[in-house]
């Protein structure tokens, strides 16, 4: 016996030092570059920055200088200043709109998962009408109906992303409710309501949270869409698809204007999907001994 859980140990230990190993240095440099990016977004009143909205037409389009570290815009505004700032609104609705689809899909896909028969039919045939419906294009239509507002957009990309997370939950839930442990509490006379909060929520909750990083990248891109097609938040509040958009009109004579929020947007996708890749990886509840 005393062989056995020792061995046992070995395993468990072997198994987590190489997921450690596979976190690599692409990982935290991620990490690194999220930190870097909601450090700046949260002190961004603290740091000794100008308005993000003050303009001087005498200085549009001026390049770096000790002023102005990344120049100005086409209206003299500050680059940096609305980069910083811009970073606020890509970040609030990134990470509030996938929390709807979390909250609600993550919920209707446990349910569906584990009570089967035709409430599942009933949630799958729902998503898939939701999911029949362009979601670009019924973000454009609902947003030039409702308005512009951070509040709207947060709202409308959310639901969009209740499929996702609905599909994640059940797929997640199918493959553990045949384990032994759900089987032993039904065994033991254990509620519905207990194998659901007990059981299964705490595993599945896991790969929701992997899948909620992919759906933040996947949210600030939608966003910055938006913004750039001029359905985002309304000017004079900037976010990094805005600024793309109008800087765009710059690019012969201050490229930097599209290319440096265009980069900052890219890298902070980047580093959301490298870890939600990661840590999906990691909490596969097919590869994990949940």
């Amino acid at each position: 016996m005393a062989t056995l859980e020792l061995r046992i140990d070995e395993d468990v230990a072997t198994g987590s030092v190489a997921r450690t190993r596979r976190l690599g240095l692409l990982f935290w440099m991620a990490v690194g570059w999220m930190i870097f990016v909601f450090a700046a977004a949260a002190l961004a009143n603290v740091l000794p920055l100008p308005s993000p909205t003050d303009m001087d037409m005498l200085e549009r389009r001026a390049p770096a200088s000790f002023l102005h570290w990344l120049g100005t815009d086409g209206l003299g505004r500050d680059e940096l200043a609305r980069l910083i700032y811009g970073a606020r609104i890509s970040l609030t609705v990134g990470l509030c709109a996938p929390v709807i689809g979390l909250t609600i899909g993550g919920a209707l896909g446990i349910l569906a998962g584990y009570f089967r028969g035709r409430f599942e039919s009933f949630v799958v045939g729902s998503m898939d009408v939701l999911l029949a419906f362009p979601p670009l294009i019924l973000a454009l239509a609902v947003t030039a109906y409702l308005g512009q507002s951070v509040l709207n957009i947060t709202i409308i990309i959310g639901v969009l992303g209740i499929p996702a997370f609905m599909r994640v939950a059940r797929a997640a839930t199918l493959t553990l409710a045949r384990r032994e442990f759900v089987i032993a509490a039904q065994a033991l006379g254990a509620t519905h309501a207990r194998i659901l909060l007990r059981e299964l929520l705490p595993n599945v909750l896991l790969p929701l949270l992997a899948f909620f990083l992919l759906g933040v990248a996947v949210t600030i891109v939608v966003e910055g869409s938006l913004s750039f097609l001029g359905l985002g938040v309304p000017p004079p509040i900037s976010s990094w698809g805005s600024m793309i958009g109008e800087g765009r009109e710059s690019l012969e004579v201050a490229p930097q204007l599209a290319f440096i929020p265009a980069i900052t947007l890219f890298l902070t996708v980047l580093a959301f999907n490298l870890v939600g890749d990661t840590l999906k990886a990691l909490t596969d509840p097919r590869q994990s001994a949940l």
